[in-house]
């Protein structure tokens, strides 16, 4: 039996052996740069990077839905989350240009030829989502507050409201008198 400083030493010791440090790495190089990537183009209003990365989106969104149903049998073959990271690389790579090669060689073809059909399923979800939306408002109205209250409270116990000063936490102010009120008005001039 692995102690547990035992498994991060060997995390450590051999990453490209561990699944946790790859599916981590095609995390990060499949979501994390990419949407970095389309912010920028988008702020900078490249149109050759925005086209760019709406290729890799759409390769990489093709590639999302056929992972969903092969994903629990590819991941027991050995070094399938490397090839993924392979992948992943490999349609961003600007000399190569993968996810505009996927893209026209494969996804385009496909998309044309079943545009008819895919535009039918896409009207009617859209009516569906358009249906449940209408006659669960009321209950959306509430999920919605109450994820906001929920956000709001863990909002003060992350990050309380409290002064600090010198490290240290003051609780609520409180007025301390040094003396009892005089009762007499000696110090009134009349």
């Amino acid at each position: 039996m692995a102690f547990p400083g035992e498994v991060g030493l060997q995390l450590l010791l051999s990453p490209l052996g561990s699944n946790v440090v790859v599916r981590t790495a095609c995390c990060t190089v499949g979501l994390v740069l990419p949407v970095y990537s389309t912010f920028k183009a988008i702020e900078n209003k490249d149109q050759n990077e925005q086209q760019k990365w709406l290729f890799y989106w759409a390769a990489y969104g093709s590639f999302s839905i056929a992972e969903v149903f092969t994903d629990k049998l590819l991941s027991w073959f050995p070094l399938y989350y490397h090839v993924k990271f392979a992948f992943l690389v490999w349609l961003q790579l600007p000399s190569i240009n993968g996810a505009r090669q996927l893209y026209m060689s494969h996804l385009r073809p496909f998309l044309l030829r079943h545009q008819a059909r895919l535009d039918q399923i896409v009207d009617l979800v859209y009516s569906e989502m358009g249906k449940f939306v209408s006659k669960h408002q009321s209950e959306i109205q509430f999920a919605s507050a109450l994820s906001i209250k929920i956000l709001r409270s863990v909002r003060e116990i992350v990050h309380p409201r409290q002064t600090q000063i010198h490290g240290t936490i003051e609780g609520p102010r409180r007025q301390i008198q040094d003396a009892p009120p005089d009762d007499d008005d000696d110090d009134v001039e009349e």
